[in-house]
């Protein structure tokens, strides 16, 4: 534990930034298992990815996952969502 109160300070707000990114990417991944749900079974395919890419856009842009890895995430949805139209 450091002794410098600065230091104890950058310490309890990093654990703090820790606690909310955990649920937040959490709930990305959440988000992303439904739509893939959604898909497999055939149910509201259109409202399903544009949410999820909504909410995979904003994770981006807040920096909790790499615009790339968003970015992979949201063509895999649209090729499957795809595929379950055809």
């Amino acid at each position: 534990m450091p002794n410098i109160k600065s230091a104890i300070k950058r310490v309890k707000v990093s654990e703090k930034k820790a606690v909310a990114n955990k649920g937040k990417k959490s709930a990305i991944r959440t988000t992303v298992k439904k739509a893939k749900a959604d898909i497999a079974s055939g149910e509201n395919l259109d409202a399903t990815i544009k949410n999820t890419q909504k909410a995979l856009d904003k994770a981006a842009a807040k920096g909790h996952m790499s615009k790339n890895a968003a970015s992979r995430t949201k063509s895999r949805l649209a090729k499957a969502a795809n595929a379950a139209k055809a």
